[in-house]
């Protein structure tokens, strides 16, 4: 139980059920943000409110040395190598279902349920997982790397409800967390400025912000690992450089530069494939060799028609059918068919024909990121 309102109305519905019910709140980050404020003891605090007003006992479990190892030094590393990391997809496969689940065992539970707007579906030994029936909340995009021995330990008692019928359930059981703010955005950095967090972790190393088209220097950036691909806001670029608006079209880091390209459909900012690393099938393995799909390639995209090769055991290459605008490094590709989330992985390099065409013009300096 985090302390809002899903985790609470999944917890009544079991309860509801005949479930034995143990409420578990997981400490993970209890540092005080930039106000002094700390989120996890007012968390808390609902859970406890929640769970003394269904009737069921609650604890508390420490995982914060397992979630810096894990999660936080992951996010780091990810942006000392110029990518965007997706802390909540490793969250869930190393954390929520991964320590947390033992500590779960330990006290006897048979099952783990968690507010996740996502369903399990049991068939002919396995176990699939499907699309949270609210596909403005789905979360199954976040759940794509579990394997079966996690899943078949989930319960999700939301993922056939609606965010507003959740809502109103908690508010015909009088629930504290009712009408609760959503939390949003990375549990550790809360409400602090992103920037000033990260550059507590890690040097600001600034350069030039560069034209794409003709390499004219544009201005300075505060360090790479601020901007992400895509990005339109807080490039710090006046109007007296062209036709703009600018957009980041990709990273030099061997140079320290900051590409950008003028406008949102510039052809720079699109890329017609990928290849994804530390690929994992929720079955084990994949549908075939080779095979089409949908994919995600953010949280909240629709879903885009691919075609899926398998290269080995943990890289898969893949082709879109249309170029695709902002592929990111570091965010995670996720295939689906149909209702069914196939599995996904990490998107590590970009084929971007923009570049490609012009490769003398960039050397080999995007070798590492472009394919």
């Amino acid at each position: 139980m985090s302390g809002g309102v899903d985790s609470s109305v999944a917890a009544l519905l079991l309860k509801r059920a005949g479930y034995d019910v143990v409420g578990v709140f997981m400490r993970n980050w209890t540092e005080p943000d930039a106000a002094g404020r700390c989120s996890a003891e007012e968390d808390f605090a609902d859970v406890r409110r929640v769970a003394e007003a269904i009737g069921i006992p609650y604890y508390a479990v420490n995982l914060e040395a397992a979630y810096r190892e894990k999660v936080f030094a992951y996010f780091l590393e990810e942006y000392r190598r110029g990518r965007t990391p997706n802390p909540d997809v490793m969250c869930n496969r190393e954390i929520k279902f991964g320590d947390f689940i033992e500590e779960a065992l330990k006290l006897g539970a048979d099952f783990v349920a968690m507010g996740h707007y996502a369903r399990v579906r049991r068939e002919g030994g396995r176990v699939l997982l499907l699309r949270g029936v609210d596909a403005a909340k789905d979360q199954s995009y976040f759940l794509h790397q579990l394997s079966q021995a996690q899943l078949s330990r989930a319960l999700f008692p939301i993922g056939a409800l609606t965010k507003a019928e959740v809502r109103r359930i908690a508010r015909e059981a009088g629930l504290a967390t009712a009408d609760k703010k959503d939390s949003t955005g990375i549990c550790f950095i809360g409400e602090r400025d992103f920037r000033q967090f990260l550059k507590t972790f890690l040097p600001a190393q600034p350069g030039e912000i560069v034209n794409v088209d003709d390499g004219r220097v544009l201005g300075r950036h505060e360090g790479l690992m601020y901007y992400t691909h895509g990005q339109r806001h807080g490039l710090g670029i006046g109007g007296g450089f062209g036709p703009g608006p600018w957009f980041v079209a990709e990273k030099d880091l061997v140079h320290n530069r900051l590409y950008v390209a003028a406008g949102r459909d510039h052809p720079a900012l699109f890329a017609t494939a990928l290849l994804a690393e530390d690929v994992r099938w929720i079955a084990g393995a994949p549908p075939d060799r080779v095979f089409r799909a949908t994919a995600k390639f953010r949280y909240r995209q629709p879903d885009r028609p691919v075609e899926v090769e398998v290269l080995d055991e943990r890289r898969a290459f893949v082709r879109f059918e249309a170029p695709e605008r902002a592929i990111t490094p570091g965010q995670s590709v996720v295939f689906y068919d149909g209702e069914i989330c196939l599995g996904g992985g990490v998107i590590d390099r970009v084929r971007r024909p923009y570049f490609e065409a012009r490769r003398s013009a960039f050397g080999d300096v995007f070798d590492r990121v472009l394919l």
